[in-house]
């Protein structure tokens, strides 16, 4: 089983790997839990229908664009959530939960949310801002002495604002982090990403890179003493309610609540893989947490209003003022600040939604929430590499912001 599951990620290996946006190259993760692992035939794909709303008694434009997303060549389920400006919440499934028992994709099942991750750590590190003990201008030297150095690197030079707008150069670990099937510490991360050198001097380029948001996750357990869970925990997760989002312990592979399965196909036309159950360890402080599409919408609503206190005000600004194109990575117009990414919407001139989106292997997350009180998130079961699937979720999530 284990030689299947590192077959099945060498397929990959030459493709750049993703977990953000609607628009990166593809983390394809090598670690695949090898007990886990089980080929599904092209027998269980055929027998993908989708299920009916569970909000609606006919299908409206958000079922329809779910249910056209699940196919023979698409993922087998997806789910969506989706909250109006008074607070009301309709969830949508469409497809399989899992293609070996046939079950139903369960109704705001918890997915693993990817680099939506990065929103989250980046909100902690801003709290920590505004309470004095983190300077977002501060250098990471400062904070993890000696650590981060290599060829071009010098965290005397890199700032904490350079972390979280993805500006430092460093070199993104996760493109370099072979077929193991491991445990991996975060240090760990850090250390595969600076064989490599540096990209850019800081703060001269804007470009995608995990590892900044591994070393805003390290910082913050520098500087509170505490685990980045815990932090999250405490500062977010309990602070607005978020009952069924969590940072997995190590050595979790599973999905503790309801769930679908999540799957992996190494070509077109390819039998798909079951890789529900996979060690999260690699995405750490920049992708590892499990989450719901409802609880997704409640985080980036929360945030934007500013009632919650998620974060103070001058942090939230910044956060949101901070920008760069990110087009290239995130689609037309798309723009990252520090952890948040705002994109057009196409239903009015200079209508934005903010999240961030998230791709980690078995699952993909579209969404995010207007200024206005929308919110909607989007997650399928297979990570998608095709760029044009990945539009097709991005439409899915736009039409129901539009509604």
């Amino acid at each position: 089983m284990r030689e299947q599951a590192k077959q099945a990620m060498r397929a990959k290996q030459d493709e750049r790997q993703r977990f953000g946006s609607s628009r990166e190259r593809s983390v394809r993760r090598r670690v695949v839990s090898a007990a886990a692992v089980v080929a599904v035939g092209a027998m269980a794909m055929g027998a993908l229908a989708p299920t009916a709303a569970s909000a609606a008694t006919r299908p409206d434009r958000v079922q329809q664009g779910l249910n056209t997303l699940v196919g023979a060549d698409g993922p087998p389920g997806a789910l969506a959530s989706v909250t109006d400006r008074d607070g009301r919440t309709r969830t949508y499934t469409a497809g399989t939960g899992d293609l070996a028992t046939g079950s139903k994709v369960p109704k705001n099942g918890q997915v693993r949310i990817g680099s939506n991750t990065k929103t989250f750590t980046a909100v902690v590190v801003l709290q920590l801002v505004a309470e004095g003990r983190i300077a977002l201008d501060g250098k990471v030297d400062d904070y993890l002495p000696g650590l981060v150095h290599g060829a071009g690197i010098d965290g005397r030079l890199i700032t904490i604002r350079h972390l979280l707008q993805q500006t430092s150069g460093l070199p993104n670990y996760s493109d370099y982090l072979g077929d193991e099937v491991r445990y991996f510490k975060p240090t760990e991360l850090v250390r595969i990403a600076l064989r490599h050198g540096s990209h850019f001097d800081p703060g001269t380029k804007w470009e995608y890179s995990n590892t900044n948001y591994v070393l805003a996750g390290l910082i913050v357990e520098k500087v509170t003493r505490h685990s980045l869970a815990h932090e999250m925990d405490r500062r977010v997760f309990k602070r607005i309610g978020l009952r069924h989002t969590y940072f997995p312990a190590p050595g979790d592979a599973a999905i503790r609540g309801p769930h679908p399965h999540g799957y992996y196909r190494g070509a077109a036309g390819a039998p798909l893989t079951d890789i529900t159950e996979i060690d999260p360890s690699w995405g750490w402080a920049a992708g590892a947490l499990i989450s719901t599409t409802s609880e997704l919408n409640r985080f980036y609503s929360a945030l934007l209003d500013g009632r919650h206190r998620l974060l103070p005000e001058p942090q939230l600004a910044e956060m949101r003022r901070a920008t760069l194109p990110a087009d290239k990575t995130f689609g037309p117009g798309a723009r990252y600040g520090l952890g948040l990414v705002s994109r057009p919407l196409p239903c009015g001139k200079d209508v934005l939604y903010w999240g961030h989106g998230g791709s980690f292997p078995g699952y993909e997350t579209r969404g995010g929430a207007t200024d206005d009180g929308r919110a909607a998130n989007i997650a399928v079961t297979m990570q998608l590499d095709d760029e044009a699937a990945r539009s097709r979720v991005d439409r899915v999530a736009e039409t129901a912001l539009c509604r």
